[in-house]
């Protein structure tokens, strides 16, 4: 291992790293922690993992991190949910509003899918994984992997088919 590939690495692949464990725990402040542990984890292992294949094993390394993360989870108790919820954000621009919403509603369709068909769905659709390397990722084969894509996807548009309807 060179000694400037590990900084190299997460200057390539930390934004796609967030965003997956954002759109997987959906709280900012948990998504960095998990993304720091991604990282972290993978310099203590990287010299076992392929070059070619780094991008869907840091993907593996993140969502198993997110495993880890809710087994703790289940075992704890948060006693004040909302306070840094209530919070004001310095940005109070119209953009930042619409883009906030847009997010809402990507994440409220996305949670109401089964928790398989959403992974499949960000691994692939949001982080631009391979068919191939997100079913690697999930541990699935490649046409069942295929068939949860199908079917997260045709749950989306029938949601939106609706949502427009009640518009």
């Amino acid at each position: 291992m060179e000694p400037n590939s590990l900084d190299d690495l997460y200057e390539n692949y930390v934004a796609d790293i967030y965003r997956y464990l954002r759109s997987l725990c959906h709280d900012h402040h948990a998504a960095e922690d998990l993304m720091q542990e991604t990282f972290y984890r993978a310099y203590l292992y990287l010299e076992d993992c392929r070059e070619e294949r780094i991008k869907p094993w840091l993907f593996r390394v993140a969502y198993n991190v997110f495993v880890d993360y809710k087994r703790k989870e289940k075992r704890s108790v948060s006693k004040d949910d909302g306070f840094f919820s209530g919070l004001p954000h310095p940005e109070t621009t119209e953009g930042t509003l619409l883009r906030q919403e847009r997010w809402e509603e990507t994440a409220l369709a996305l949670s109401r899918l089964p928790e398989g068909q959403c992974h499949a769905l960000l691994l692939h659709d949001y982080h631009g994984l391979t068919y191939k390397e997100a079913a690697g990722v999930m541990n699935v084969g490649l046409s069942q992997y295929k068939i949860l894509v199908f079917r997260a996807r045709q749950k989306l548009r029938e949601a939106d088919r609706r949502r427009n309807e009640h518009e």
